[in-house]
């Protein structure tokens, strides 16, 4: 038989007894209500792709707030709308832009923002992790946040799913109008060198499966390989009822305990070895779409 079909054989896993130990899965699919925080529609950005296909964003304002600030002007004055995947690069990121780099920019856009990299932790509930981290004095998540850690300072650290600004070489910071998401193994030593604006909670695969661009560093060499961004809106913008309920687990609840011992030491039956630690980056903050009862 094929590994493959032994790894996931239905008859294999109905003939193995069950353990007292939940996976990961089963404990965020067990989480009381008072497990999950709503997401505000202010911190909402829905990217539709021209295919229809939806991306849903958490922006991180108390990472990189003048940036995030742009972002959103951005999609106000619907500069996104038309603007293109160009770059799909396997196992690290896929970028994308606004319509038109000339475009006249949105009132109160900063074209040159500060260098917001790191910030200062005052202010935002921490919890470490209690693993070593290569990248880091020390990891932990702060305030639902996945983040490196040197004395006072913190910074989001660059895992999959994280979305964050393109730039040129420094002193450029980059002002939001080129745009990345992590599409792979975690590019940690783009920590603190790069603006982070947020997180993708649904959709993720979208963007993660694209095609590869043929060009250096995954850019597209023609324009017909772009993908086409129809919109980039933000949630509080759109009707109530068009605007998705997206929840992220609270890491202060017991639910996000469990599933952390749990990523650390899978004792689920699959597993024979538990590994007895893990990587900041494996322990991505679940997320969901809040069932309504119009669903």
């Amino acid at each position: 038989m094929p590994l493959i079909a032994l790894l996931f054989s239905s008859s294999t896993m109905a003939a193995t007894a069950p353990s007292s130990a939940p996976s990961p899965a089963e404990i965020v699919d067990a989480a009381p209500a008072t497990a999950w925080r709503d997401v505000a529609p202010e911190r909402l950005l829905i990217m539709k792709l021209a295919d229809g296909d939806r991306v849903v964003i958490e922006l991180a304002p108390e990472f990189a707030p003048v940036h995030v600030a742009n972002v959103v002007r951005l999609a106000r004055s619907h500069q996104w709308d038309g603007g293109a995947i160009t770059r799909v690069q396997d196992n690290y990121v896929v970028q994308w832009r606004v319509h038109d780099e000339a475009s006249p920019l949105p009132e109160g856009f900063m074209a040159h923002p500060p260098a917001e990299y790191d910030r200062l932790l005052e202010g935002l509930d921490y919890t470490p992790l209690p693993y070593p981290d290569p990248y880091a004095a020390e990891s932990g998540i702060a305030s639902g946040w996945l983040v490196g850690r040197e004395g006072a300072q913190i910074w989001p650290a660059q895992c999959y799913g994280v979305v964050g600004v393109g730039r040129d070489m420094p002193p450029d910071t980059g002002d939001g109008r080129e745009l990345y998401v992590v599409n792979g193994e975690a590019p940690r030593q783009l920590d603190r060198n790069l603006a982070v604006v947020g997180r993708v909670l649904e959709g993720i695969e979208h963007l993660s499966a694209l095609p590869r661009g043929p060009g250096k560093l995954g850019f597209h060499t023609d324009p017909r390989q772009d993908v086409l961004i129809a919109s980039m809106t933000l949630a509080a913008d759109l009707p109530a009822a068009l605007r998705p309920a997206m929840q992220v687990m609270r890491t202060d609840s017991q639910s996000f305990h469990d599933y952390l011992a749990a990523r650390a030491a899978r004792r689920d039956p699959f597993f024979v070895h538990p590994a007895g630690g893990v990587s900041l980056c494996n322990v991505p903050v679940p997320s969901r779409e809040k069932k309504t009862k119009h669903d």
